[in-house]
């Protein structure tokens, strides 16, 4: 169903765009949940550390996917508000294209170097076979990861975020089937939860493609639009690039705290796993919608409305924060509970951890939201320096303090101190960028209009 996000209550249209969206990360983030849960409690601790290591080099070719869905999105967004259909059509063949050569090259890279790296963040002997097991099986998996968040990104710049919810509703539920059966049934361990995945997001992909193709026939536009587009290319690469610079430098830092976490072991390292996988979770929910306002922002911005952008970032955050209350509770009092999803018999260490860890992030939650809405006002207004400086900065600082507070008397609870420190100093970056990008559009809108009616 194409959208037009220009139209009606900014708060109304922010919520029935915003919430398909949300719950179809919550359903992707199923995917690795399941996967922890099922090697925690069919194989053991040390399948889920494996799995938990891994995954830390898997966001980086995550970032690289998000950033091609950001591009497109966006692009695709701005001239479906302009209604520019047949550069629309172009805009995305032309993103397609560059996706695949992308997604190629990382392929190559990460067969290459993978096993190196996991040597690199001082990855446990006792789990280096399982942890490359999982991520080689993962990477031949990156085809389907990239072409299915391109194809999610081309549905939002449509104003469509149902039909990519049911894809990933179906197989995220597959998944949980499939990764019991692959290691509980026919004993296949780490791999099992690898190929399971594997074939789940192929499904997704798959269905997505079929139905953008059907989508794009649908939209107006009587003559061929041409294939390619060296304009446009430019255009998506200018929030691509950002975007995966972005994504993909979080995702180096993740690593680098991850290879501090390595040294204090594998109840440490089991502990953290669980409980970041539930951070994620959040944080990945809160992008999304994040994502969501980019989509509402460019659609306005290409209509020329700048009122209602600035109605769209309020409803955002009153959304935004309506989900972490609820998450902020169930995390504070019974963070415990939820650990023992993904442990049969979890160690004290374990268990200590990522309690520690959540009870410390759950109360910034509504503090990150606000920097997630701001940040993606910013991308959809194609202020991309101002979202990288605020997000950079946060980064570094997370990356930093974890080293500097780990090697103090704190331990690990001082990597987990970083990330409120570096939440907070990023949402006051994101607050004042969004202020003043969003009078600067002012002016550029209001000196166009008294030149048209000159």
């Amino acid at each position: 169903m194409v959208r037009d996000l220009t139209v009606g209550k900014s708060g109304r249209v922010i919520f029935s765009f915003c919430l398909p969206l949300f719950l179809s990360v919550v359903f992707q983030q199923i995917y690795n949940i399941a996967d922890s849960f099922v090697a925690g409690r069919f194989i053991g601790e040390d399948a889920l550390a494996a799995v938990g290591n891994s995954y830390e080099m898997t966001l980086i070719f995550i970032a690289f996917a998000f950033g091609c869905s950001m591009g497109a999105s966006v692009l695709v967004s701005r001239l479906f508000g302009a209604k520019e259909f047949k550069r629309l059509k172009t805009s995305v063949t032309t993103s397609i294209s560059a996706t695949v050569v992308c997604f190629i090259l990382l392929m190559v890279f990460g067969l290459g170097l993978g096993e190196k790296i996991l040597l690199l963040i001082n990855t446990p002997s006792s789990l280096m076979e399982q942890s490359w097991t999982y991520l080689e099986i993962y990477l031949y998996g990156l085809p389907f990861l990239f072409l299915y968040n391109l194809s999610t990104g081309i549905f939002s710049g449509l104003g469509d975020s149902r039909t990519p919810f049911i894809f990933l509703a179906f197989s995220s539920t597959a998944n949980i089937f499939m990764d019991i059966y692959f290691v509980a049934g026919l004993n296949m361990g780490v791999a099992g939860v690898a190929w399971a995945t594997f074939i789940c997001q192929g499904v997704s992909c798959v269905l997505a493609l079929v139905v953008v193709a059907k989508r794009l026939n649908d939209v107006e536009g009587k003559s061929k639009a041409p294939f390619f587009s060296f304009p446009l290319l430019k255009d998506f690469l200018s929030v691509a690039i950002p975007s995966t610079l972005q994504q993909s430098f979080v995702s180096v830092g993740n690593i680098l705290i991850q290879s501090t976490i390595n040294s204090f072991g594998p109840g440490v390292m089991a502990g953290y796993a669980g409980g970041i996988k539930l951070n994620n979770l959040v944080i990945t929910s809160f992008t999304t919608i994040g994502n969501g306002m980019s989509n509402f922002t460019a659609q306005n911005l290409g209509a020329g409305k700048i009122e209602r952008i600035k109605e769209g970032e309020k409803a955002g955050i009153k959304m935004i924060w309506a989900i972490a209350l609820p998450v902020f509770l169930l995390y504070f009092f019974f963070s415990p509970t939820l650990l023992k999803l993904f442990l049969e018999n979890p160690s004290p260490e374990a268990l200590k951890t990522g309690k520690e860890l959540l009870t410390i992030l759950a109360p910034f939650y509504f503090v990150v939201a606000i920097k997630l809405v701001s940040d993606g006002v910013l991308k959809g207004m194609g202020m991309m320096k101002e979202f990288m400086v605020d997000t950079f900065s946060d980064l570094i600082l997370r990356v930093s303090l974890s080293f500097l507070l780990s090697s103090t008397a704190l331990g690990s609870t001082g990597i987990w101190l970083s990330w409120p420190i570096g939440w907070t100093i990023g949402t006051m970056l994101s607050i004042y960028f969004y202020f003043k990008c969003t009078k600067r559009i002012e002016k550029i809108h209001g000196r166009d209009t008294r030149e048209e009616d000159t």
